[in-house]
C-alpha cells in the first residue's frame, strides 16, 4: 500500500515568504501541466494500493471542478483507493466556494487543510497573503457544513507571541479539529528576505518564536490537542494519516513538479523545473542501511510514531549499546515502550539537536 502525493504548484499570487515551487501560469501552461501529470500518473506501474491521497501546491483549490475530476478519474483508473482512505486538499479560504465545496465531498475528499497562517489583517498583507481573517471565518463556516475532518496552517513568528493562542482560540471555535503550525523561515530570495534586509519588517527573534510555541503547546494541550508531532496538533482521530505515513517510513509517491517518491527503498525526485518535469527528468538514490537508520531515527523522533530498536538493529544498530541514548534515557529525554522508543514531548522544541546527537 503506499500514500498518493498530487502537487499543484498553481498560484494566485505567490506569497511573500514562500520558496516552495509554484507559480501563477498562464492558461495554456496551466494547461499543458495538467496534461503532463496526467500523463505521469498513466505511467506509473507501482503499487496500486492507495491508503491515502493528498493534493498539495501550490494552491489546489484553483483547480475547477473539471480539472480536479480528471485528475480524480485518472486516479481511479490506476489506483484501488481503499475504503476509508484519507483524501486531503489543501485550500485558500479565498479560493474555495460553496459549489467547490460540494463537489469535493462528491470526489471522496474527506479532509480539509486550510492556509490561514495569521488572522491579523496587517500581518497578511505584509506576507502577501489574499485573504483576510473575515475570508478565513466565511470558508471555515461552509467547510463545517460539509467536513468534520478540518486542519489549519499557522506560521509562528509573524507577531507578537501574545496573538498565537488567540488565532488558535478563534479556529477552534470555528471546528478546526488539527493545527499546524510552523516556525517562519526568511528564505533568501523572497521578498520578505528583502523587506527584513530593508528594515520594512521585523519578525519575532528566535526566542519569541520559542515563547509562541511553548504557549500553543500549552494552550492546545488544555484543548485536548494531542501533539503527536513536532509543528502538529489534533483532537484524538483527527491525525493526518498521509502525514502518519511519511514518519513512519511508509512508501509514497509523488506525481508533479518536484513530487518526491520512497518506493522498496528507493527514493525519488521529480525536475524541479517545468522544462524537465515535461521531459521526464527524475533523480533516483537507492538508501542504504546507514542512511535508512537516520531517517527512521531523525522520523520517529519527530513525531508519536516512535522508533523500533528491533527494526534499527536488523539493519546493524544496536541503539541500546549508544552512550548517548543511554543518557537520554536516564534524563527522561527519551521514554521507551516495549520495542519503541519516543522524544519526551516537552522536548519537541529541542528535537533537532537530541537527534543529531543521536545519529552522529
Amino acid at each position: 500500500m503506499v500514500s498518493v502525493y498530487i502537487h499543484i504548484p498553481f498560484c494566485e499570487k505567490k506569497c511573500n515568504y514562500c520558496a516552495f515551487l509554484s507559480f501563477c501560469p498562464s492558461n495554456a501552461e496551466r494547461k499543458r501541466y495538467l496534461s503532463a501529470l496526467i500523463d505521469e500518473i498513466e505511467r506509473y506501474d507501482g503499487d496500486n494500493v492507495a491508503k491515502t491521497i493528498y493534493f498539495g501546491g501550490g494552491t489546489p483549490s484553483l483547480l475547477t471542478t473539471e480539472e480536479l475530476g480528471t485528475i480524480f478519474q485518472k486516479l481511479r483508473q490506476k489506483f484501488e483507493i481503499l475504503s476509508g482512505a484519507e483524501i486531503t486538499i489543501e485550500v485558500n479560504p479565498n479560493s474555495i466556494s460553496e459549489e467547490k465545496v460540494k463537489f469535493y465531498r462528491e470526489m471522496g475528499i474527506n479532509r480539509v487543510s486550510v492556509g490561514v497562517q495569521s488572522l491579523n489583517n496587517k500581518t497578511l498583507k505584509k506576507i502577501g497573503r489574499l485573504h483576510s481573517k473575515r475570508d478565513v471565518k466565511l470558508a471555515l463556516k461552509t467547510l463545517s457544513k460539509y467536513y468534520d475532518n478540518i486542519s489549519a496552517d499557522l506560521i509562528l513568528g509573524l507577531e507578537n507571541e501574545k496573538n498565537v493562542c488567540h488565532y488558535a482560540k478563534k479556529l477552534l471555535k470555528w471546528k478546526v479539529k488539527h493545527i499546524s503550525a510552523y516556525m517562519l523561515e526568511v528564505h533568501k530570495n523572497t521578498p520578505l528576505f528583502e523587506a527584513v534586509n530593508r528594515g520594512e519588517y521585523r519578525p519575532l527573534s528566535a526566542d519569541g518564536v520559542t515563547k509562541s510555541y511553548e504557549k500553543l503547546v500549552k494552550f492546545l494541550k488544555k484543548y485536548h490537542f494531542f501533539q503527536y508531532e513536532v509543528s502538529n496538533f489534533a483532537i484524538n482521530g483527527f491525525e493526518s494519516k498521509h502525514n502518519l505515513n511519511y514518519w513512519s517510513y511508509g512508501d509514497y509517491v509523488g506525481f508533479g513538479i518536484s513530487a518526491h517518491s520512497f518506493l522498496g527503498g528507493v527514493r525519488s525526485a521529480n525536475s524541479s523545473n517545468l522544462k524537465g518535469y515535461y521531459g521526464g527528468e527524475k533523480n533516483c538514490e537507492k538508501i542504504d542501511s546507514k542512511m535508512e537508520i537516520e531517517e527512521r531515527i531523525m522520523l520517529g523522533l519527530r513525531s508519536q510514531v516512535g522508533v523500533s530498536k528491533l527494526a534499527l538493529k536488523k539493519l546493524g544498530y544496536d541503539i541500546t549499546l549508544s552512550e548517548t541514548y543511554r543518557k537520554l534515557l536516564k534524563e527522561g529525554v527519551i521514554r521507551e515502550d516495549g520495542d519503541r522508543f519516543y522524544l519526551n514531548e516537552k522536548f519537541y522544541k529541542f528535537a533537532d539537536y537530541h537527534i543529531l546527537n543521536l545519529i552522529a
